[in-house]
This record gives C-alpha cells, sequence and structure tokens, in this order.
C-alpha cells in the first residue's frame, strides 16, 4: 500500500527498491562516460561490469553472455535478430507471448523471409507441447522458438525444460521472454535448457527504461542498433549507467530469498474470498501452476474498462492484461488463445502482488471488487446468485 493507495500493479512495474534509488542517485553524481580511459570513466565502467556480474548470476550464466538494452521490448527485437543470423530455417513464438516478441518475429520474417508460426496453447494456457512437436517435425535444420517463461497476464508458468528438450532435438534455438519470471520464481537458463533470454529492470524493482538481452553461452550477436561499438558491438549507444547500476542491485537482491510464499498466501486468501462472495467467478490459470504472485479472474457480465476504473476510484491499481499498450483496454490475445469465451475475456482484469502487498491491501481489493459486482449491469439472474452467495 503507498499512502492510501493500493498498489496490486507489479506485472506492470514494481516500485523502485529504496536499495536501488540510493546507487541510482550515487551513481548520477558521477560525470563519467563508460567508454572513456580517464579515471571517470573508469570508475563509470565498473559500476556497468558489476551490474553485468549481478545480473548473470540472477539467471545462472557467466557475465559475457549479458548485454544491456534498453528494456524488455528492445531486447527481444535483439533476439529476433539472431534468427537469421544463426541460419534459422523457420520462426515459432506461442500465442500467449508479450506483443513485444510477436512484433519482433513479424519483423525478422519481414526483413529475412524467413517462415513465422504461431504455437497454440492449451486451455489452461500452457503451450501445446503436442503441436511444438509436431511443428518441429516440418521445421528444417534450424528452427528458432520463443515460449516466455511466465505469462504476464495469467501467470502461467511454461514447462520450459520439456520445450527445451524438443526445440534441442530438432537442432534448433531457444530463446525465451523471461521478464516476469526472475525475481518470482527460480529461473535458471542453463539448467532450464534456454539459449537465450531477456530481461526487464523495472519488473523486479530496478528502473525503468533498463534490461538485457542474455545469451547462456558466450557467442556472436548480430546487433540491430550500431555506431560506437558499445556492449563488445552487441548494441551501440552510450550506457545508461545509472540505470544500468540500479538494475545491478535489483538483480541482487532479487537472487536472494524472496517473499514468494507470503505473495501467494497472500494471492490465495483473494481468490477464495472472492469465491465466496461470487461464486461465478473464474480465475484463468488457476488449475496450473503459477506466479505466486499473479491472478488473473473475471465473471460473466462485467467490463474491465468499468472496473479499472471503479477500482481506481477505491483507491485501488490493478490492469486488464498487459500495461503495455499505451494504455489501451483491449480484448486480451492471451485468453483468446486459450479458448476463454469473449463475453468473459471482456471483464478479465490482472491483480498481481509484490513484497509491499499486505493483507489489508488484498481486504481492500477484495471489497472493492464485490462492490463494483454488485453495482455492475449484469443479468437478473446473475445478480439474484449473488445476493443469495452475499446472504
Amino acid at each position: 500500500m503507498t499512502g492510501e493507495r493500493t498498489y496490486l500493479d507489479y506485472n506492470a512495474t514494481a516500485p523502485l527498491r529504496p536499495e536501488v534509488m540510493a546507487v541510482v542517485c550515487a551513481a548520477m553524481d558521477g560525470i563519467g562516460n563508460a567508454s572513456s580511459v580517464h579515471k571517470e570513466g573508469r570508475e563509470a565502467r565498473a559500476l556497468v561490469e558489476k551490474a553485468r556480474q549481478s545480473v548473470a548470476g540472477l539467471v545462472g550464466v557467466n557475465s559475457d553472455g549479458v548485454t544491456f538494452t534498453s528494456g524488455g521490448t528492445e531486447a527481444n527485437h535483439l533476439a529476433f535478430r539472431q534468427a537469421a543470423a544463426r541460419g534459422a530455417s523457420t520462426i515459432y513464438y506461442s500465442a500467449i507471448e508479450h506483443p513485444s516478441v510477436m512484433e519482433a518475429a513479424t519483423l525478422a520474417s519481414a526483413e529475412t523471409g524467413v517462415p513465422v508460426t504461431e504455437i497454440p496453447v492449451e486451455e489452461d494456457g500452457r503451450v501445446s507441447l503436442a503441436a511444438l512437436e509436431n511443428l518441429l517435425e516440418h521445421a528444417g535444420e534450424r528452427p528458432f522458438v520463443s515460449v516466455m517463461a511466465a505469462n504476464n497476464e495469467t501467470g502461467v508458468l511454461q514447462p520450459l525444460a520439456r520445450v527445451g528438450e524438443l526445440v534441442h532435438a530438432a537442432g534448433g534455438i531457444l530463446h525465451t521472454d523471461a521478464v516476469q519470471i526472475v525475481g518470482k520464481a527460480p529461473f535458471d537458463m542453463k539448467a532450464l535448457g534456454v539459449d537465450m533470454a531477456t530481461l526487464s529492470a523495472h519488473k523486479i524493482g530496478g528502473p525503468l527504461g533498463v534490461g538485457a538481452f542474455v545469451l547462456a553461452q558466450d557467442a556472436h550477436v548480430a546487433a540491430r542498433q550500431t555506431g560506437g561499438g558499445q556492449e563488445r558491438g552487441r548494441r551501440s549507444g552510450t550506457e545508461n549507467v545509472s540505470g544500468i547500476a540500479g538494475f545491478g542491485v535489483a538483480a541482487s537482491l532479487s537472487a536472494g530469498p524472496t517473499a514468494a510464499e507470503q505473495m501467494r498466501t497472500l494471492r490465495d486468501k483473494m481468490e477464495t474470498c472472492l469465491t465466496a462472495s461470487v461464486p461465478d467467478v473464474q480465475f484463468f490459470g488457476r488449475d496450473v501452476e503459477r506466479l505466486p504472485n499473479t491472478s488473473c479472474l473475471s465473471a460473466p457480465g462485467l467490463k474491465a474498462e468499468t472496473l479499472l476504473m471503479q477500482l481506481d476510484l477505491a483507491g485501488v491499481a490493478v490492469s486488464a492484461g498487459s500495461a503495455c499498450s499505451s494504455g489501451k483496454v483491449a480484448r486480451s490475445h492471451v485468453l483468446d488463445a486459450m479458448g476463454v469465451e469473449g463475453a468473459l475475456a471482456t471483464g478479465a482484469v490482472r491483480v498481481s502482488l509484490g513484497w509491499t502487498t499486505t493483507e489489508s491491501d488484498i481486504e481492500k481489493f477484495c471489497d472493492a471488487w464485490i462492490k463494483a459486482v454488485q453495482s455492475s449491469n449484469r443479468t437478473s439472474s446473475k445478480v439474484s446468485h449473488l445476493a443469495a452467495a452475499e446472504g
């Protein structure tokens, strides 16, 4: 809770950690360019390299595999730049990917002529392994596959280890958008068989505008952004030293013990509370493993846009699906891919908890959401059902 507001939108962005703020402010007091050879430049370079080691440690790789970017979107585009450069015969991505992955795949295909195909998902939100296996049989010598580690809307964890086995057996390359999983659940690139991953600082309490493209093994990277040759020629542009330094601190804090079980307990309590008051509420992906902090829910007859306004007026901040669409409240392609009925998907909101979330935050959200449902224009049968439940 922040003041009188309750913030439950951690999957959109997490509050800046105090330890990160201190390091960012200290770095901004410096004047060195990390590419300069004088003392000031060397001090800036030391901050960047220290952060590189911390980010690498977060995902179980060596520091030479980390390339800093402006965020997860740029990192995803850099990842797909490697498809043709590594001789990809085809590109596959799951139907529930973040829009930046979908756009990066489309751009890579348009630029190189490498065909791109969407991998369907099951009703529970997990990628269809049967469909992937079938696609890989016709993929050619080197498929490039992208499957996110955890979905940003539902929190559903993907079977990455098995996906990696299938992709590598077909001679392919596996990329994963790991933006949502780090800091919330274990993620080790090498153990999972992930070749490339993308990260974002602000999802783990770091600064906005900093991310990373990460390789499990050091290798040549075909740059999308060229110029001064920074980041070993992988991503030109003067380094955002203060942001990168903050990313490093956030990564170090996220690599230690997390509040995962506390978040899971609060999330489950919320879902139990809402079910008791609104029996026809549905939680998407609830029957499979999810991130401990995420719940995507709806009930028949609701409109997410109206709900968000009512919750905001009640002092509660949540999202409708991804928050990376310039403020738009649109139908979720993730829920569409899962086969969720359109009328139900229209009312879906995402609640995502974090390290500052308290029991009172959950109680406040439950009270506000239930009141919003009671005041909505649901069908008379649904309203009667709710009234009976409220008893």
